[in-house]
């Protein structure tokens, strides 16, 4: 009796914990995975883990070592003679590395030494600040020297005023060693000023070390060319977009093949992120999105034969696959997540088309959670197209309640809607909350092809729109969604669309939430600094007056031009230091909503730039999110 009791017990309390659900302090808890390669005896994954501390309002890394066929981690102090490194030649004389370097005169004080007090900033073209950085005349440069202690470093880049590694994001992914050490070569945007903010035509250089000399390997092509890397067999290899200023265009694999650019991909209705050569050199596999998710493919190199490449897609299931580390006999390691899980390193048998976790970061943490429910929905659009939409559902979901729901507009506005796991826009973290998500792969996004993709261009507020209340009017026939408490929320492209939708919803939704969104598109395209990207998808400037694709963004496309028919609570979330969607964009709409009368609330992140990336801040963006919604919903 006694014993029937204790277990009793004990299967009470394994329910209890099993009944906790996501909460914002438990998310700011987990680790944050990021796979650092294949030790050099290939034995071991080495492995960065970044845990967030509020308290702190930092992050603090481990760095750890598992075994490569799985088992127990060990933690490291350090990497070094662990990791190949790429930056050191192959014949070992050399490293590549770089360095920021002052070269334009910017501030006042460079003009005027006498005057060394003033704070002024003077240019001459656009380029004067990006991302959330200030142009203070410096540029990242790519630099070599010998192997060895106190070596002078050369300047590949010397005086010229182009950024390698490209900002703001580029490492040292951007330049590589050539198999045999005679060269560098590096990914550079080689432009100025107003030219640099209007373009994306970056290209891949090649600077000989012997002559000092450099050429333009990828010279004829005028979008993107990014991500350099050689074949087994010595055969230059990238990533390729064909159009100057469209930031979103396919993304090609190119082969340089005995004098030849062979595009591996050209005839597959897809776009790659990253990709891999087999250690044999007889394929490339890579990461694509498709169907709302990312997976693993594979594409065939046959060469300069009549065979056409053929591209194979691997994995299949409602997960993301992510970078792709390295290959240990039959599988392939790489990162994985899905919308209740946070990335983990996996192995995928090719052969047996088998997973293993390897990595257990966060697994302990998520065994203790309910965890909430996704459902793949295919929804009719009003051109008559099925559309892909992921509803997430409350943990314990019960069919027979009703839940307030959220309508979630996805940003990019190419970006797709994948199994991702966001730190902010948790969709866990919602649905634990007691929210279902509604979230459609509306037109614009990539995995569902070219043409679905580029739809979305010169009409930022047409079948988009339509496509988002498609799903929602959709989704809410269903009896355990509550109606009467819909909300609408998004960030960018997902912020311009809650303000957009928030003119035309016809009393659909109850509460809108707009993080970093584009609320004037004519105000936006006089502030922002990447300039080429809304003159790609507006079509022009505001002032081209007889171009009709420009002017309807400008005004039919223009949520500023909606404001008389707010009618609902809006809550405007800004980072200060945010360049990309400037911190007018959020003055204007919050000020319209509180001179119009409308219930609304800025939330205003002064050191943040499009993203919320500290520790505290993000706390306050999650209560307040939640604060918002409990308050209106």
């Amino acid at each position: 009796m006694k014993k029937t009791a204790i277990i009793l017990l004990i299967m009470t309390n394994l329910t209890s914990i099993a009944q906790n659900t996501m909460s914002p302090e438990t998310l700011w808890k987990l680790g944050r995975v990021s796979t650092l390669g294949i030790s050099k005896d290939e034995k071991n994954i080495i492995y960065k883990v970044d845990y967030p501390s509020v308290e702190e309002n930092k992050s603090n890394s481990k760095l750890y070592s598992l075994p490569i066929n799985g088992g127990t981690p060990t933690e490291l102090a350090e990497t070094k003679d662990l990791l190949k490194d790429k930056n050191i030649s192959p014949d070992g004389k050399y490293v590549v590395y770089n360095e920021e370097v002052k070269i334009d005169k910017v501030h006042g004080k460079d003009f005027y030494p006498e005057l060394d007090k003033s704070n002024a900033q003077i240019y001459n073209g656009l380029d004067y600040r990006h991302w959330d950085k200030w142009n203070e005349g410096k540029f990242n440069h790519v630099f070599y020297k010998e192997n060895k202690e106190a070596a002078a470093g050369i300047d590949i880049l010397k005086d010229e005023t182009f950024d390698s590694p490209q900002k703001p994001f580029g490492g040292d992914e951007d330049y590589i060693w050539s198999p045999d050490s005679k060269s560098i070569l590096y990914v550079c945007k080689k432009k100025s000023g107003t030219a640099y903010a209007i373009s994306t035509n970056t290209d891949i250089y090649e600077y000989n070390l012997e002559t000092g000399k450099t050429i333009n390997r990828t010279e004829g092509n005028l979008g993107y060319d990014t991500h350099p890397a050689f074949s087994p067999t010595g055969n230059l290899t990238w990533l390729q977009m064909k159009r100057d200023g469209y930031e979103a265009d396919k993304n090609d694999i190119i082969v340089n093949f005995k004098g030849m650019n062979i595009n591996l991909t050209a005839h597959w209705d897809g776009t790659v992120e990253n990709f891999l050569w087999s250690k044999d050199g007889k394929k490339v596999y890579f990461v694509a999105p498709i169907d709302g998710t990312l997976q693993l493919f594979e594409v065939d190199f046959p060469g300069l034969t009549k065979k056409m490449p053929q591209v194979v897609q691997l994995t299949n299931g409602d997960f993301d696959v992510h970078d792709i580390v390295g290959f240990s006999a039959d599988n392939i390691i790489v990162n994985r997540t899905d919308m209740n899980h946070a990335s983990e390193i996996f192995s995928y048998n090719l052969k047996k088309k088998t997973w293993i976790q390897l990595s257990n970061v966060n697994t302990a943490t998520y065994n203790s959670l309910a965890l909430s429910k996704t459902e793949r929905r295919y929804v009719t659009t009003t051109d008559g197209k099925k559309m892909l939409v992921w509803v997430i559902l409350p943990p314990n979901f019960d069919a027979s309640k009703k839940y307030p729901t959220l309508l979630y507009c996805q940003g990019g506005p190419q970006s797709p809607l994948t199994q991702f796991y966001s730190f902010r826009w948790n969709f866990q973290l919602m649905a634990a909350q007691g929210y279902i998500v509604v979230a459609p792969n509306r037109r614009g996004m990539q995995g569902h092809g070219v043409e679905w993709n580029e739809q979305i261009t010169h009409d930022w507020g047409g079948q988009v729109m339509n496509d988002y209340l498609s799903a929602i009017d959709d989704v809410a026939k269903e009896k355990y969604v509550d109606k009467a408490r819909l909300g609408c929320i998004g960030a960018s492209y997902g912020g311009y669309s809650a303000f957009y939708l928030a003119g035309i919803h016809n009393n659909r939704f109850k509460t809108f939430i707009s993080h970093c969104g584009v609320f004037n598109t004519q105000s936006m395209f006089g502030t922002t600094e990447e300039v080429f990207f809304n003159q790609w998808e507006f079509g022009g400037a505001y002032w081209e007056k007889d171009n009709a694709v420009a002017q309807k963004t400008y005004t039919l496309f223009n949520p500023a031009n909606f404001v008389e028919k707010w009618n609902k609570p809006i809550l405007i979330i800004q980072g200060g230091n945010d360049f990309r969607v400037p911190i007018g964009q959020a003055q204007e709409a919050f000020q319209a909503a509180q001179l119009r009368g409308i219930q609304s609330r800025l939330l205003y992140f002064p050191e943040e730039n499009h993203w919320v990336l500290k520790p505290q801040n993000g706390m306050v963006w999650q209560r307040e999110f939640f604060k918002w919604l409990k308050e209106t919903l």
